[in-house]
C-alpha cells in the first residue's frame, strides 16, 4: 500500500474514533466553514486538492508546501446579509528549505457590530429613556496555526492547531482548540487532496455573566437565563480531486470535491445518519498568468416548490483575478442563502508574495 493510502486510512480511523465518542451541536463553529480568499469562494469552494498558496492552512495545510515564493501574505473583506455582518481574513505563510517544509497563521473574525442593547431602555417607574440605549458586538474569531512537509516529490501533508473564541457584549463568550490534518498527492496532471476538519474534534466552554438586575429584567421578559455549557464540533471531511493542465499560455484547473459532514442529517444533495454528502464543482481558467476567469456549483440542496414537489438548486458562484508578478487581487461574487432568499455578496481579498523562488 502506497503513503497516501495509509495516510488516508490513519486519518479515517482517527475521525471515526472521534465520531463515535463525541455528542455534537449541529451547525458548531459554522463561521469557520464560510471560507477564506476570493479565488476559492469563485470556485465554489472546490479547492482542497489544488490549494497552493497561504489560504492553504486553512483549506488543507499540505498545499503550503506549494507556495510559489519564499514568503506570501494576505488579507479579505466581505459583507453579508445586506453589510449587517462583516467577514474579514489576514494571513501569512513562509516557505522553508526550499519548500520542503512551510508554515502559516491565519485569523478569521466574522461580526456583528453596533447592535442597540435595549435591556435598560424601561426604567422601573416604567418610563422610556433611549440615553439608556447602548450597543454591544457579537463576534466570532478563529487563530489557526499550520504546518505542512513534504514528503516525496508528489505527495505532502499538513497540520493546522486553531483556537475559536465567540464573545456576545460583556455576557457571553466562549474558548474553543481544534486541530485539522491533510493531504495532497499528485499523478501527471490529476491531483488529490483530503482534510480532516476538528479530527480531534473542537469543544467550545461557554460562559455566561449577567447581573442579578439583569436577570431579573431577562427572566421579567420570560427570557430563559442560559447555563454555562460544553458544545462539541464533530469531525467534517473534505475530499476533493483535481485536474490541472497547461496549453500554451492557457490553464485550466478543475476540481470536484465532496465535503462529508458527521454531526447528522443536513439539506444536502446526500442527506444521512450520521454522515451527509455535499458535492461541490470549481472551474478556473487563466491566460499568460495574468487574466484568471472562474466558476462553482456549491450548495446544492432539495427544496419544496409552491407546488410542494421536490427540486434540486444549487448556488452558482463566479469570480475573476489579476496577477502581476508577485501581487494577487481577486474577486468572487457568490451567496450564503437560499435560492429563495438569495444573499449575494461581494468579496475581495488580495495576495502579495515576497523573495519569489525558481520553482517549477
Amino acid at each position: 500500500m502506497s503513503i497516501f493510502g495509509r495516510i488516508i486510512i490513519f486519518i479515517f480511523t482517527i475521525s471515526l474514533f472521534s465520531i463515535a465518542f463525541a455528542q455534537p451541536a449541529k451547525y458548531s463553529n459554522a463561521f469557520m466553514d464560510i471560507g477564506i480568499g476570493a479565488q476559492n469562494l469563485g470556485k465554489g469552494n472546490a479547492v482542497v486538492s489544488g490549494v497552493s498558496d497561504l489560504t492553504a492552512g486553512y483549506w488543507n495545510p499540505a498545499g503550503l508546501v506549494n507556495i510559489k515564493e519564499t514568503a506570501q501574505v494576505g488579507f479579505m473583506h466581505s459583507e453579508y446579509f445586506a453589510g449587517i455582518a462583516k467577514y474579514d481574513w489576514l494571513g501569512a505563510a513562509y516557505s522553508l528549505d526550499s519548500g520542503k517544509h512551510a508554515i502559516s497563521i491565519n485569523m478569521i473574525r466574522f461580526a456583528v457590530d453596533d447592535i442597540p442593547y435595549t435591556l435598560d431602555l424601561i426604567g422601573p417607574d416604567g418610563s422610556i429613556n433611549y440615553d439608556n440605549i447602548r450597543s454591544f458586538s457579537v463576534g466570532d474569531y478563529g487563530f489557526m496555526a499550520s504546518y505542512a512537509r513534504k514528503i516525496k516529490p508528489n505527495l505532502s501533508v499538513g497540520g493546522t492547531a486553531k483556537i475559536v473564541y465567540h464573545k456576545a457584549g460583556d455576557f457571553a463568550k466562549a474558548f474553543g482548540f481544534g486541530i485539522d490534518i491533510g493531504a495532497q498527492y499528485q499523478i501527471k496532471d490529476f491531483k488529490l487532496g483530503i482534510n480532516i476538519r476538528d479530527i480531534s474534534t473542537t469543544f467550545n466552554a461557554w460562559s455566561f455573566s449577567f447581573t442579578e438586575e439583569e436577570k431579573e429584567k431577562l427572566l421579567g421578559a420570560e427570557n430563559a437565563i442560559p447555563d454555562n455549557s460544553l458544545e462539541v464540533t464533530l469531525p467534517k471531511i473534505l475530499l476533493g480531486a483535481g485536474y490541472y493542465k497547461r496549453f500554451n499560455k492557457f490553464e485550466l484547473n478543475t476540481e470536484l470535491a465532496i465535503d462529508i459532514t458527521t454531526d447528522g442529517k443536513r439539506n444536502v444533495l446526500i442527506p444521512g445518519k450520521p454522515l451527509s454528502f455535499d458535492p461541490h464543482l470549481g472551474l478556473e481558467v487563466g491566460f499568460a498568468d495574468i487574466v484568471y476567469v472562474r466558476g462553482g456549483i456549491s450548495n446544492i440542496q432539495k427544496e419544496l416548490s409552491d407546488n410542494k414537489d421536490k427540486k434540486i438548486t444549487i448556488q452558482p458562484n463566479i469570480g475573476a483575478g489579476l496577477r502581476f508578478k508577485t501581487i494577487a487581487v481577486d474577486y468572487a461574487f457568490t451567496d450564503v442563502g437560499s435560492k429563495k432568499t438569495s444573499t449575494f455578496s461581494h468579496v475581495i481579498s488580495a495576495r502579495i508574495g515576497f523573495n519569489k523562488k525558481n520553482r517549477p
